[in-house]
């Protein structure tokens, strides 16, 4: 088969269109023609030779993909440890979501990776209730436009920040006041302008370091900040008494290295809670550009440049 193969860590240059040999699925596993997957930040870590794939899982990139099942036809998508950049990957049956008739392969593999990843960090690890409100960092990412729609979803006001000011008013049209410009590192003033004084009860942050100290000055009592990656930087001091008085609470929080059970289980409560919403329309994956498969180091160009406002599709087969 067809894949996109990385034989020297690197840059996007490094990415290679090739052939290599087809999955062969384990128990419980079934083969599926991919049609599509998605770029994400982890595909370009792992790339340059940061962010290996959990023990057991294929070295191929890709963390989600939508196609076919071998043998029914099936139209489904899904969320993978990797190997999402070909033309056939084994998954667990168990992980397998059929695919909304209103969306496309292309919309369906924007899906798994990011919605996923919102959901687990705003529901479940982050608890979100109705008439709390959220600041969501990096807000124009595949997360956090995914972000945006569920806390919305949920009754929950949104404040983003994004450091590109030309994807503030996308993120607006999606629900999203204030929407802030923190490419001079700074956001709580403004967010606290439109709020007033400690107004969030939930961070959803993949900056990490420098966004530490003011994330704990918007928190209100009994506030929490989920944590999901540091591309901003691995080390921050922070202010323990202020974790103390407002009774907060630090969760760190990833997805990929997670058991295939606890996957399981989460795309039975996504498949419950998120998807209705993606087959009613009410939520809508945001698709910023499409790339041939061929064309993966283009798309990876795309993501390292920033200059997408939610996720980057390869199709697979054109």
């Amino acid at each position: 088969m067809k894949a996109i193969l990385v034989p020297a860590p690197g840059g996007p240059e490094a990415l290679v269109y090739g052939d290599t040999a087809d999955p062969t699925p384990g128990p419980d596993e079934v083969l599926v023609r991919v049609r599509a997957t998605a770029v994400n930040r982890a595909d370009l870590l792992q790339a340059a030779g940061k962010y290996p794939p959990p023990p057991g899982a294929s070295e191929i990139l890709g963390l989600e993909a939508a196609g076919e099942v071998e043998g029914t036809g099936e139209r489904v998508f899904f969320l993978l440890p990797g190997g999402g950049y070909a033309e056939r990957v084994a998954v667990p049956r168990g992980m397998l979501m059929p695919t909304p008739p209103n969306l496309s392969d292309a919309e369906a593999a924007s899906i798994p990776e990011a919605w996923f990843t919102a959901y687990l960090n705003l529901v479940v690890e982050g608890g979100l209730a109705p008439g709390e409100s959220v600041l969501v960092h990096a807000a124009a990412s595949g997360v956090g436009t995914a972000a945006i729609q569920l806390a919305r979803g949920r009754g929950a006001r949104v404040a983003g920040t994004v450091r590109s000011p030309g994807k503030r008013r996308a993120l607006a049209d999606l629900g999203a006041d204030p929407v802030v410009d923190a490419s001079g590192g700074s956001f709580a003033g403004e967010i606290e302008g439109a709020w007033g004084p400690e107004p969030v009860d939930l961070v959803l942050d993949p900056v990490g370091g420098p966004a530490l100290a003011e994330n704990v000055r918007l928190l209100r009592k009994g506030g929490r900040l989920v944590l999901i990656a540091t591309m901003g930087g691995a080390r921050a001091e922070l202010d323990l008494r202020a974790v103390l008085t407002k009774r907060l609470r630090l969760i760190g929080s990833t997805l990929r290295g997670r058991p295939v059970p606890e996957k399981v289980a989460l795309t039975r409560a996504f498949v419950r809670d998120v998807l209705p919403g993606l087959v009613s329309g009410s939520y809508r994956p945001l698709v910023d550009s499409v790339y041939p498969l061929r064309r993966a180091a283009d798309a990876h160009r795309r993501v390292a440049a920033n200059e997408n406002v939610g996720k980057v599709v390869l199709e697979v087969g054109t």
